[in-house]
């Protein structure tokens, strides 16, 4: 579990292509001492695992599906992306509940200034703007984000200036991938709506019968 506070910009040093899928090697001179064999580490809001350490750099595994799901498959040498380390029973909680399981790819749409804040707009899958609304959380490339507005495909977020400078959205342009995760709540939700429906259809055809 996360909560979409990105602790550092890592940099992919190495990619390596297996028959599981794809092995990363990042670079994070901040948060590697803290890193340990087996902890997860959200890399662009993907749960990943540490399978190894050295120095200032720790090994990670994606699998195909994994790859299939999110834009990790996109990445290079040289490129930089977003980490932060798994949640602490201690630590604050100052986003919101991020699993690093993503939904779905979108796009950046664009990108305005709006005095010091930004607004940035981005693409979705349709099957996701059911749980996308207005003043709700949504995590980008591991980001924790407030929607401010939702529109017919598309939705925009407003930014401060800290996290813009501080994630890789600011080396983003139009038209460049994002990895999608939608608020956990609202699928518990309809995942709950879903089964009392038919509960409450199965009670109904049960009283019909007596």
């Amino acid at each position: 579990m996360f909560t979409g506070l990105i602790k550092d910009i890592g940099v992919i040093k190495k990619i390596s292509k297996n028959s599981e899928g794809v092995e990363f090697i990042i670079e994070t001179k901040k948060l590697a001492p803290e890193i340990k064999i087996d902890d997860s580490v959200a890399t662009n809001g993907v749960c990943l695992t540490a399978t190894k350490i050295s120095g200032s750099e720790f090994t990670v595994q994606a699998v195909h599906m994994t790859l299939k799901k999110t834009n990790l498959g996109d990445l290079r040498p040289g490129n930089k992306v977003n980490l932060e380390l798994a949640l602490r029973p201690m630590d604050r909680l100052g986003g919101h509940f991020v699993q690093g399981h993503v939904n779905g790819q979108g796009k950046m749409l664009g990108v305005k200034k709006l005095g010091n804040n930004y607004e940035i707009e981005f693409s979705a899958p349709a099957h996701l703007f059911k749980y996308i609304i207005d003043e709700g959380s949504i995590a980008i490339d591991g980001i924790s984000l407030t929607v401010a507005q939702v529109k017919q495909s598309s939705f925009v977020v407003s930014i401060i200036p800290h996290t813009y400078e501080h994630t890789i959205l600011h080396q983003k342009s139009g038209g460049e991938s994002v990895n999608i995760e939608v608020d956990m709540m609202a699928k518990y939700l309809e995942n709950f709506m879903k089964f009392s429906n038919k509960e409450s259809h199965l009670k109904n055809l049960l009283e019909d019968h007596v």
